[in-house]
């Protein structure tokens, strides 16, 4: 575990990576057109998870002031991908960046999976 520490008049702060991947995380699950976050591809079926694990499907990298961030998610089918894209990519960078003081240089968003319906989000698909 990785973590950002700041050093102030007062003593230290810190900051580690798993808390970067939560923000990111439910930054990117409040966009409308997100179904979930995405855990991987098990069997040509991608495995969506749930609210209590909003730290899987992101990947961060922790500089001492900046910030990478890859997100792995599952989009509602019906929705434009790319405005769906640019508005995680938007939410991610403001809720980082408002919460650590860290400046977020990207946030790569990789749609891995289309939830046909509300009641049907455990047949997710993976797009190929």
């Amino acid at each position: 575990m990785v973590i950002r520490e700041e050093q102030t008049s007062l003593g230290s702060i810190r900051i580690a990576d798993e808390v970067v991947r939560v923000i990111a995380g439910l930054a990117a699950t409040e966009v409308p057109g997100v179904a979930g976050m995405s855990g991987g591809v098990v069997g040509g079926i991608v495995e969506m998870l749930g609210k209590k694990n909003l730290s899987k499907g992101v990947k961060v990298e922790v500089g001492e002031k900046e910030a990478a961030v890859d997100l792995f998610v599952i989009v509602d089918y019906g929705t434009r991908i790319p405005d769906v894209a640019l508005q995680i990519q938007e939410n991610v960078k403001k809720a980082i960046e408002a919460m650590t003081g860290l400046s977020v240089v990207e946030v790569n968003v990789n749609v891995q999976g289309v939830a046909f319906s509300q009641e049907g989000k455990d047949e997710e698909h993976r797009v190929r």
